[in-house]
């Protein structure tokens, strides 16, 4: 579906495209490249992503043992693929999670169906989604819901707020330091206790009835 809607070659096709993918007029050529996608050229999707995130966990450079624990452990959810490890290979595209498309509908909830029953639920696991990614797929029990909160001081009081360019890149390299320290946790308990080993400030928030356990890592340098 997303190849035939970037196929479309009128004026107004076009435009329609690029409105249900949230593009600007400007970036006509992703469109371009989302047409093509049969054919593309792929590489290991750690090479295909990019973004502040990626930036961050910088797989290139991770050392050997490093780099084999994120290829093990780590998943994307791709609103495009659905889930893929960074060795998967892929082609690039663009396409998110919150698209609607046409004779498909939503892409969130069309995952939500589909990966219900795909993913293992053995854990632990530490959930850095947000936004239309979380709710593709429910975080199994033994899982733990991270956000990034940076806490600042306003008029001698402590505010703590997401900054989403900095939350991504807090994610990333909280990922690399659990892959450079060999990070092996056998519950939530344990995970929560690596990351405090690592030197983040951890704090769980209440559970909340029929959610997943959750947790904020505090910043204070950005």
């Amino acid at each position: 579906r997303l190849v035939a809607m970037s196929r479309r070659t009128s004026a107004r096709a076009v435009a329609e495209s690029l409105e249900v993918l949230g593009l600007s007029a400007g970036q006509h050529g992703e469109l371009m490249r989302n047409a093509a996608l049969a054919t593309a050229p792929a590489a290991p999707a750690a090479e295909v992503y990019s973004g502040v995130l990626y930036e961050a966990l910088d797989v290139a450079t991770l050392a050997p043992p490093a780099r084999e624990w994120v290829d093990a452990r780590a998943v994307v959810f791709s609103g495009l693929w659905g889930v893929v490890r960074l060795t998967d290979r892929i082609p690039a595209y663009r396409c998110s999670a919150g698209v609607t498309l046409p004779g498909i509908g939503g892409l969130t909830p069309y995952w939500r169906t589909a990966l219900a029953t795909a993913l293992p639920d053995d854990g632990p696991v530490l959930d850095l989604r947000s936004g239309a990614y979380a709710a593709m797929a429910a975080p199994g029990p033994r899982a733990v819901a991270l956000r990034v909160l940076h806490e600042r001081i306003v008029d001698g009081a402590p505010r703590r707020s997401v900054v989403s360019h900095f939350n991504k890149a807090t994610k990333g390299r909280l990922v690399r330091a659990l892959a450079a320290a060999d990070a092996a946790p056998a519950s939530v308990d344990e995970l929560l206790t690596a990351l405090r080993d690592l030197k983040y400030t951890v704090e769980e928030r209440p559970d909340a009835a029929g959610r997943p356990r959750q947790a904020d890592v505090i910043v204070r340098e950005l």
